[in-house]
């Protein structure tokens, strides 16, 4: 506010010194011009050999004579000396026009005086008339807005300085308000928004945007904490199961089965560190949500690869007619056939069903081309998922209720690492039931490639 007030004040300033500077040209110029049409005027007299005397001149501030090349007065006004010229004959030029400056007492006028020469006569009588005016109006004018400006000046630096005081009070009295909203957000736990103005304008956009910003921060903690939880609780179990069988062991000493407990602790040991490879797999997927290199992928040596991996119950693939390409990682989307025919497994009675076609089904917005998509389905004859929780196995530290058994090695992450990857590849994952009305379809939508871009 004060740089503001200070910047003004210069501005201003300057504003009058240009001002005054402009006024004082403005009506020399006119004084100059004035003086040069009676000098003028009384040239075209000289020239016809018709000088009157006294010479006729309007005001009584103005002053004329006609000087011979001698420096002698041919005709004057009837206010001008006759015997001594206004300007010494050294200070006049025969070729041009002149402007002069010269003392008001050689002149007997009021004030600084100015002088024009123009030239008159003939070449044989060389004449030059002489007008004098004085500058005494001009000086009283630019004194009268040189005073008028010393004394307005500070009354308008202050005026404006107060408007502009209550403006950028009432421009920052929102912002002022969304920085106590924001304090007291930090100050205290738990959500909090900051204060909407009424006013339509950017700082009503701004408190908007930081609202929304601050729910979706909200949200994140939200997730982070039941997130945290979650892990905690599905990381105490394999421990205390750890910390059990060691303490048993050690109280029962010579008696202890150490081939069992070597079992046990190897299991738990496994699911300990497949529940840390998932959350570190997760906390990456968040960091890097999108994907940082693809290339092309064989969909139908994929599926067999992974099939080959689960002899009993048996795994089977249903080829399709073709190699089906698309993009991806290879892991990535081998982590995520592994999760989805593990699942299959675990819940089947009979088979799972591996098999990949192409369709024009457009269930993703991201991909290479409108439509351009592989279908691959795993599908398994086991009890089915619910319609109400086909969303919500999805989310992570899901369970249900026929899943809850722990030694089953299941955490709930399974279907949450499916859908993160499968979005980092363009693609799409939905839930369906079986075509024998007896089990579960789960449905992959996969970016389409080309057959020549594949085979590159």
């Amino acid at each position: 506010m004060a740089i503001g007030v200070v910047g003004l004040t210069i501005g201003l300033a300057l504003g009058g010194v240009v001002l005054l500077g402009a006024l004082g040209f403005v009506l020399q110029r006119t004084v100059d011009t004035e003086a040069f049409r009676t000098a003028d005027a009384v040239a075209l007299l000289a020239a016809e050999d018709a000088l009157p005397d006294p010479l006729p001149v309007a005001g009584g501030q103005v002053r004329v004579q006609v000087v011979d090349g001698q420096g002698r007065i041919r005709a004057a006004s009837i206010d001008a000396d006759r015997l001594v010229p206004m300007v010494r004959p050294e200070r006049l030029s025969r070729d041009g026009r002149q402007r002069l400056e010269v003392p008001a007492e050689r002149v007997g006028l009021v004030g600084p005086v100015r002088v024009v020469a123009v030239p008159a006569g003939t070449a044989a009588d060389p004449l030059t008339v002489l007008v004098a005016r004085s500058m005494a109006d001009v000086r009283h004018s630019t004194h009268v807005v040189r005073t008028i400006l010393l004394v307005a000046f500070p009354l308008l630096v202050a005026v404006l300085a107060g408007v502009a005081w209550r403006v950028v009070g009432a421009t920052l009295r929102p912002v002022e308000a969304l920085r106590r909203g924001a304090e007291e957000i930090t100050g205290r736990a738990g959500a909090g928004r900051l204060p909407v103005p009424a006013s339509a304008d950017e700082i009503h956009r701004l408190a908007v945007t930081l609202n929304g910003m601050l729910g979706r921060l909200e949200s994140a903690r939200v997730r982070q904490r039941a997130f945290v939880s979650d892990a905690a609780h599905e990381l105490r179990s394999p421990l205390t199961n750890i910390r059990t069988e060691l303490e048993v062991a050690q109280r029962l000493a010579d008696r202890t089965d150490w081939t069992a407990v070597t079992a046990n602790l190897l299991a738990d040991t496994d699911r300990l560190s497949r529940l840390v490879d998932d959350l570190l797999l997760l906390a990456r997927l968040d960091e890097t949500p999108a994907a940082r290199g693809t290339g092309p992928v064989e969909l139908s040596a994929l599926l067999t690869e992974v099939a080959a991996r689960y002899p009993s119950p048996p795994v089977r693939v249903t080829p399709p007619t073709g190699p089906l390409w698309t993009i991806g990682t290879v892991e990535e989307l081998r982590r995520v056939l592994a999760n989805l025919v593990d699942n299959a497994v675990r819940h089947a009675h009979g088979s799972v069903v591996l098999s990949a076609e192409a369709t024009s089904t457009a269930g993703s917005t991201v991909g290479p081309g409108v439509g351009a998509y592989h279908l691959v389905t795993v599908t398994d004859d086991g009890p089915g998922i619910a319609m109400a929780d086909r969303e919500r196995v999805f989310d992570r530290f899901t369970r249900l209720d026929d899943g809850r058994a722990r030694d089953d090695g299941g955490a709930g992450l399974g279907l949450a690492i499916v859908r993160e990857l499968v979005r980092r590849a363009g693609g799409s994952i939905t839930l369906t039931d079986a075509p024998a009305q007896r089990g579960l379809r789960v449905c992959l939508l996969l970016p389409a490639l080309p057959a020549e871009d594949g085979q590159r």
